[in-house]
């Protein structure tokens, strides 16, 4: 893989990182019924990036990967973190991620970082220094699911 860089996503992003997004969430085996109860939740949207720090890693100008902050005064979001399956431990997932923390850091000193992370995911999370605080519940219309909530804490 060429040298990995991490640039702001722009609108015409939007499409390849939805498309990344739902790969990623199929590659952990998802029945289809519940992909497309989620497909709205992971459809990034060109106004999503205009109102959010949205960063895509991508190499030899193709898309491996992207998250997004949604930064509050007292409260950092980690709103999306995707990597396409292909480039799972690659170290796009764990740039990625140093980046976002980097970013929450210079706009928001002091502000801990939230995740709501799909429970394949916690392990990756928790590596990176977060650590569980709770549980969500989540509802769609015939679906109940308990995800685990983490928190990086601000330095």
């Amino acid at each position: 893989m060429d040298p990995l860089s991490i640039r702001a996503a722009g609108p015409g992003d939007a499409a390849a990182l939805t498309a990344i997004a739902l790969e990623a969430k199929r590659h952990w085996g998802y029945p289809e019924a519940w992909m497309a109860l989620w497909t709205e939740a992971l459809t990034i949207t060109t106004a999503f990036i205009a109102a959010h720090d949205v960063w895509v890693a991508e190499s030899a100008g193709r898309i491996h990967g992207f998250c997004a902050v949604v930064v509050e005064p007292t409260r950092g979001e980690l709103a999306h973190l995707w990597v396409r399956p292909a480039h799972m431990g690659r170290g796009v997932g764990r740039r990625l991620f140093e980046h976002a923390v980097r970013q929450l850091r210079e706009r928001a000193p002091g502000v801990a970082l939230h995740i709501e992370a799909d429970p394949h995911a916690e392990a990756f999370y928790v590596k990176m220094g977060a650590r569980r605080v709770g549980e969500i519940t989540r509802e769609w219309p015939g679906l109940t699911r308990v995800v685990p909530e983490l928190e990086l804490a601000a330095r």
